[in-house]
């Protein structure tokens, strides 16, 4: 990614009431111990599960950036927090990530979450996301696909991401954290590769 610098913001997955934080999506799981390192200046803070929006979600994400510029790295449900947060505040994201994005409008997936969940399940491909809104995205966008794919992280997603975000890329894909089958290693190779000038 040409002239990036700054640091990775590492957003974890998980919906509501999960048992989902940093620590356990990107900590335990090797993630920030690999990206730093690689010599990559990370941060991986907790969002706020209960928020009742993704907007509102983003609003405290926004709050904590560290100064200066940031990539934002998205894990399945994160990949919303982080499009809203691109989104609010494009000036300050020079890159994102949408890691394992969460498929949305899939009856049999919604049909087993809680019904305070509801209105954070509406949007286009992504949840919380209206698909023209991912048309305006202006900075240089990846999408990283869940391998092998599964009822939460169908390949469909990613595919849809790919032919909406103008310019996406596509990022070698693998099992999302805190998978058993997950390797920290290729993940951080190709987001280290990914947020070098």
């Amino acid at each position: 990614m040409k002239g990036a610098v700054g640091v990775l913001v590492l957003v974890h997955g998980g919906l509501w009431d999960e048992e989902m934080d940093a620590e356990r999506f990107w900590g335990r799981t090797g993630v920030v111990a690999g990206l730093r390192d690689a010599g990559v200046a990370v941060c991986a803070p907790d969002r706020a599960m209960r928020a009742g929006s993704w907007g509102a979600e983003a609003e405290q994400l926004v709050a904590g950036l560290p100064d200066g510029p940031v990539v934002v790295v998205g894990g399945s449900n994160g990949c919303s927090v982080a499009v809203r947060t691109a989104l609010a505040v494009p000036e300050r994201v020079r890159g994102l990530v949408l890691a394992w994005p969460a498929t949305a409008g899939d009856a049999r997936v919604d049909g087993r979450l809680p019904a305070e969940v509801a209105p954070l399940l509406a949007g286009g491909v992504l949840r919380g996301v209206a698909d023209e809104e991912l048309t305006e995205l202006r900075m240089p966008v990846a999408v990283l696909p869940a391998v092998p794919e599964n009822p939460v992280h169908q390949r469909r997603t990613a595919d849809a991401l790919l032919a909406l975000v103008p310019g996406a890329v596509e990022l070698p894909g693998c099992p999302e954290p805190p998978h058993p089958l997950f390797r920290p290693e290729g993940l951080v190779a190709a987001l280290a590769g990914f947020s070098r000038p």
